[in-house]
């Protein structure tokens, strides 16, 4: 049986496993209020089915589709079915505005485009009428259409019958396409702009796989259960959630969303889930509180497990007898209860996407949560490096990934090179030889190694801070030491060419209601930003922090925002990051203001 280090491409890869599994079951979804499995041979089925109803509406290899649903198994299927007949899968967020599915219709020239819901093709559809190259959609659910729109629409069964109704061997066919052919144009989150297609090879996903798979060796790989949460059309989510799964032969789960996560992760009971900082720091927050909340013996217990759990992991003073005897002990009555919050199952739980803050990362670790943090970028296909179950240090990313070299540039830029390089910006050659130099990618990543070839990050190249008097200062950092504070949701720190740090700082919501419970107040954040009380509340809390942080890192002045960032209003990415262009332009005038 090939290996993806072995397979010729992602399909090639697929139906070898469709042949091992059988009729095992592979992709989970719920069906009126229960999981329900498909097959991997049904799963096979549909993705031949869909490929030859895709030939009949005309798509050739070379065609882009744009891609637009929730995470489910149709999602796979439609992916699969478009790289088996050598077409590039364009995936879409959910979350984009007509003009976001404007820019990736037409930037991208796809000739169809699928969308799951009405709710979603209310977006999708008035885009696709203005862009040019754009002939059909496919809906998987009949959208609300009130007249017609003057673009032809077919329905996901219709395909599947039009392709059932030939008989292409499409299993045969894939073996035509290279490793080294495009199969996706995956899209930047557009934190510093502009989002720019990335053109990723059969070949730099297989790579990622056999990386990751080289990585989760030591945690023992048998039937995993991977639960399905981040976005697909995130590169992080489509490799590790989708690709790397499928290529171990692993079933998937598809989470319903946000609200029912928790429950969802007790009803899969999932051995690997890959994660963003912001959910980690989302479910520390809930088991602090849930903690303090009973109070008493149960929270004095709580706490001082994770205080002999960080002190073993630190490994600087080691546990006396007594302290391992209460450490065996406190994982029966206290980390065990943790565990089957998560399922009960767990092997691993990957962070990745964005700087996961190391107090939040030991948080887990010491309650015998193992949480791996990763690094990438969508133009590695994306994985670069991951920490190793069995040499954890949470606050490095890792060693390389296997085949992946990398280099410090002498301006401490982190320069990779390897088959995970993107092929390039997809109508952008000048961005790609900025991005490409003889063939080494620079990440626009500051950091470095330690003595093991761990990498660890400083921050973006682009984001860092030069303020008036010279110095460099990382404001990721920064943030990650306010948002740890159980007051503070989020965060973005300001202050490139200026004398000191401001920040914009969005509050907690329970504090907010606490402290209006206490003063009397407004509970509404948009009242809340010019109340003297209210923002001397907050100084109090940023003092404390500043306690914590050298002289050139220390916050002197802030502004409260009025409201939360959000990915609806365009203040944050996808995958929870900030954006931070939006968010200065946004508020631009009051910071402005804090330098009078």
């Amino acid at each position: 049986m090939n290996t993806a280090e072995q397979s010729q491409n992602l399909l090639n890869l697929f139906f070898e496993r469709v042949e091992d599994k059988g009729e095992a079951p592979f992709l989970w979804a719920k069906k009126d209020g229960n999981y329900r499995a498909m097959t991997w041979r049904e799963t096979a089925a549909q993705v031949s089915e869909l490929a030859r109803g895709l030939a009949a509406l005309g798509i050739e290899a070379g065609d882009r589709v744009v891609l637009v649903s929730e995470n489910r198994p149709e999602w796979l299927i439609a992916d699969l079915a478009i790289m088996a007949i050598g077409a590039i899968t364009v995936p879409a967020y959910i979350t984009n505005t007509k003009d976001d599915h404007l820019h990736i219709l037409s930037d991208s020239g796809a000739r169809l485009a699928i969308v799951s819901t009405a709710k979603l093709a209310e977006r999708l559809l008035p885009a696709a009428v203005q862009a040019s190259a754009l002939e059909s959609v496919i809906a998987i659910e009949q959208p609300d259409i009130a007249q017609n729109i003057g673009i032809e629409i077919h329905m996901w069964g219709e395909v599947l019958a039009m392709g059932a109704a030939r008989h292409e061997n499409v299993v045969e066919q894939v073996a035509g396409i290279k490793r080294d052919d495009t199969c996706c144009l995956i899209y930047t989150s557009g934190t510093g702009g502009v989002p720019k297609g990335v053109m990723l090879s059969h070949g730099a996903i297989l790579h990622n796989c056999t990386g990751a798979r080289d990585a989760l060796q030591e945690i023992g790989l048998g039937d995993e259960v991977f639960l399905s949460f981040l976005p697909l059309s995130h590169s992080y989510e489509h490799t590790a959630g989708q690709f790397f799964p499928m290529s171990i032969g692993a079933e998937i789960y598809y989470a319903e969303g946000a609200e029912t996560l928790a429950a969802n992760m007790i009803e899969a009971r999932p051995t690997i889930m890959t994660a963003v900082p912001r959910l980690y720091e989302t479910f520390h927050l809930r088991i602090s509180r849930g903690v303090k909340a009973q109070g008493g013996m149960k929270e004095k217990l709580f706490m001082r497990a994770v205080e002999l759990g960080c002190k073993r992991l630190d490994g600087t003073t080691p546990l006396s007898l007594a302290e391992r005897l209460v450490d065996g002990i406190l994982s029966i009555l206290v980390r065990k209860k943790v565990k089957a919050r998560f399922g009960g199952r767990l092997k691993a739980l990957v962070s990745g996407g964005a700087p996961l803050n190391p107090d939040i990362g030991s948080f887990f670790l010491a309650l015998g949560l193992r949480i791996l943090q990763g690094y990438g970028l969508t133009e590695t296909g994306p994985v670069i490096s991951v920490n190793r179950p069995n040499q954890i240090k949470i606050d490095t990313v890792g060693r390389p990934m296997t085949a992946v070299e990398v280099k410090i540039a002498a301006d401490g830029e982190i320069l990779v090179r390897g088959e995970l390089l993107m092929k390039g910006y997809w109508g952008r050659d000048e961005d790609t030889r900025e991005c490409i130099r003889d063939g080494w990618l620079h990440t626009g990543d500051i950091g470095h190694q330690d003595d093991l070839g761990r990498l660890l990050i400083t921050d973006r190249k682009k984001d860092i801070i030069v303020n008036s008097g010279g110095d460099n200062i990382a404001p990721q950092r920064i943030e990650g030491v306010l948002t740890l504070e159980p007051e503070i949701s989020q965060a973005m720190v300001y202050g490139d060419k200026r004398p000191h740090l401001s920040a914009i700082i969005v509050p907690d919501p329970d504090w907010i209601h606490e402290w209006a419970k206490q003063s009397g107040g407004s509970n509404e954040l948009a009242d809340l930003v010019d109340n003297t009380d209210f923002k001397s509340a907050v100084g109090e809390i940023v003092d404390r922090i500043n306690q914590r942080l050298s002289n050139i890192e220390k916050v002197r002045r802030f502004i409260i925002a009025d409201a939360p960032f959000t990915i609806d209003s365009g203040l944050l990415t996808p995958t929870m990051k900030i954006r931070r262009h939006k968010i200065i332009e946004a508020y631009d005038a009051a910071l402005n203001s804090l330098y009078g």
